[in-house]
């Protein structure tokens, strides 16, 4: 079933947070991540007159989520789109403004869990690592094709990696020799250009395979826009909440509502307009993270960062 493939993260303490928005006759909540449709499930079935749109790129998470869901009817409203495009999603159905959003970042459980999509390092299987495989380029084609310079910029801005210069250098060799098309290949690659001073916990590959599938799939970009656009969809009262798996998306979420939860007035000014007064409110301080009942319970939980906040004001 596919609620057995998917235990939603910080499912509870996402709805209580939600909860104050939501709960009201006619609300509307946007899941911009829809994945299996965990969260949404479960959204739908506390608040009896919830109405979710549920967004997400991957066709094949759309159409097993769309029926796990079909019991609630036109209450869920499913739209085959990457999150960045929420305001255009939202005109198409008619609906101006929502009552709460929810992202929940990064790659889904079913993405990691199906061999043939190329997200996981422990699985040989293709290089796609496409979220929709309907367009766009795959991990594949981008060890073929990028110049070393830019294979080292990825691996370093997108996964942090230390050894990124090196990486790219081996891959860029070793592509001469044979396309580099299958996850088995690069790890051999990756691991036979680690030296053993520099290896660290887990598979030496796992920046890089970050790096790979953010490249691929637009990810930081795409969550540098939606979340300004999901935001101003809110209506006020409304509230957003975020998890987070990796410090990039993380550093976006908290610049986006930290900024937007100060006051905009001018150093001095002896009284704040209200055109200055902050916009958001945050609801938790810092970044959440999961308790260790919950990591036990559910591993993918143990880099979870949840922040969230309230609409305040519109703006002008």
């Amino acid at each position: 079933m596919t609620a057995d493939r998917h235990i939603p993260v910080l499912l509870e303490r996402c709805l209580d947070l939600l909860a104050p928005a939501i709960e009201s006759p006619g609300a509307v909540l946007i899941d911009a991540t829809l994945g299996l449709g965990g969260h949404t499930e479960a959204a739908l079935t506390r608040f009896p007159e919830l109405t979710v749109v549920g967004l997400d790129r991957d066709s094949d998470a759309l159409r097993l989520a769309s029926e796990r869901l079909a019991p609630f009817g036109d209450r869920f409203r499913p739209v085959h789109t990457v999150y960045d495009r929420v305001r255009e999603a939202l005109d198409e159905l008619e609906i101006d403004r929502v009552q709460g959003v929810l992202f929940d970042l990064g790659v889904s459980s079913m993405q990691l869990d199906e061999a043939e999509r190329g997200f996981a390092y422990a699985q040989d299987a293709p290089l796609d690592m496409r979220m929709d495989r309907t367009t766009g380029v795959t991990a594949a084609d981008v060890l073929a094709s990028y110049a070393e310079a830019d294979l080292r910029r990825i691996f370093h801005r997108y996964g942090e990696e230390q050894l990124a210069a090196r990486y790219a250098r081996r891959i860029v060799e070793r592509r001469t020799e044979a396309p580099i098309e299958r996850s088995e290949q690069l790890n051999r690659i990756i691991a036979d250009a680690t030296p053993q001073a520099a290896r660290r916990p887990g598979h030496p590959a796992k920046r890089v395979y970050q790096a790979l599938r953010i490249e691929v799939n637009a990810e930081l970009a795409a969550l540098e826009a939606a979340l300004p656009a999901a935001i101003d969809a809110l209506a006020v009262g409304g509230r957003i909440v975020v998890l987070a798996y990796q410090s990039l998306e993380d550093r976006i979420v908290k610049r986006e509502l930290a900024a937007r939860s100060r006051s905009t007035a001018p150093a001095g000014l002896p009284v704040e307009l209200p055109e200055h007064a902050p916009e958001l409110r945050l609801l938790v301080r810092g970044a959440e993270q999961a308790d260790d009942a919950e990591r036990a319970r559910n591993p993918r939980a143990n880099p979870v960062r949840l922040r969230a906040a309230e609409r305040l004001r519109d703006v002008a």
